[in-house]
């Protein structure tokens, strides 16, 4: 099998079917495969495997958090490449997958490809493109969940996604265990995905300070897991401390949201020291002197 397209997907159906579509038509289904999750009781079960047989379906019967769901789902892949994509994200190049394939040929040491994520919403994919930036590359120190590559043999030698973090966080925890391995993660524009986000309407929806509570929680717990003991206490106190003077006593939802994420990582600190895997100060000077990839 040359490639598995992995998606998890909580309860957004109509964001779903507009992937599959463009997916399909971009792939060879005798070489590729693509498997979805999905998180929870989602009712859409049953049409996405009428409409898409040839699509592999799993599901949890409560939501279980988008990192968990991903790691029971990779686990499933057969191809040698794992592309991983959100349920509102899609490809914009048609040979995407012979795109990926060149560059990890090219570069043995390269582990994973963060594509160029164009954000927001087009009348089409020529609209998207018209926002791409041709010819950007360089070495960075993760990706980005809505739009990547990796190559299941790397993948599989570190500890996959944590079971300890729901969402927003976890792309970064396989980052770190693959630079910790003297592997490579290449941003690219060569590849690039729509990541059909209406900004708007999501921070009229509440998903900021969402986002905020989950970010701070599992930002939290990636020093918590991965750092040298003797760096955790600082790091925390800045993560806290930062988020707190920044954004908690400037608005009251954020206030709520950040005891919550304080809370949340109290709660889950047991969990997560049973996966402490602390790297070396080599990798965290590396990671800090490496570039973030470039978000839409």
């Amino acid at each position: 099998m040359r490639a598995s397209i992995l998606i998890v997907s909580y309860n957004r159906a109509g964001a779903l079917d507009t992937t599959l579509n463009r997916i399909l038509s971009l792939i060879n289904s005798e070489v590729d495969e693509i498997l979805i999750f999905l998180n929870g009781a989602d009712s859409s079960y049953d049409c996405i495997k009428a409409k898409y047989p040839a699509v592999k379906l799993f599901q949890s019967s409560e939501n279980i958090g988008a990192s968990p769901a991903r790691k029971l789902l990779y686990k499933e892949a057969k191809g040698d490449y794992i592309f991983g994509f959100d349920d509102d994200s899609h490809p914009l190049n048609s040979d995407f997958i012979t795109k990926a394939q060149q560059i990890f040929n090219k570069n043995l040491q390269v582990a994973a490809i963060a594509f160029e994520e164009i954000k927001g919403i087009f009348t089409s994919d020529d609209e998207a493109l018209q926002l791409h930036m041709a010819g950007d590359e360089y070495y960075c120190n993760s990706f980005v969940g809505c739009g990547f590559a990796i190559r299941k043999k790397a993948y599989f030698q570190t500890d996959g996604f944590p079971d300890w973090m729901d969402i927003y966080g976890e792309e970064g925890c396989v980052s770190i265990q693959l630079i910790e391995m003297n592997l490579s993660i290449l941003y690219t524009s060569a590849i690039a995905v729509n990541h059909r986000v209406d900004r708007g309407n999501r921070k009229a929806s509440g998903s900021n300070t969402f986002r905020f509570e989950k970010q701070l929680c599992n930002g939290a717990l990636y020093y918590l897991v991965f750092y040298p003991s003797t760096r955790i206490p600082k790091k925390l106190l800045r993560l806290f401390w930062h988020n707190f003077t920044k954004y908690a006593i400037t608005d009251y939802k954020f206030f709520i949201a950040f005891f919550k994420g304080v809370f949340v990582f109290i709660r889950k600190m047991p969990q997560a020291l049973k996966s402490r895997k602390p790297v070396s100060r080599g990798t965290l000077e590396k990671i800090k002197s490496l570039p973030l990839p470039k978000f839409g």
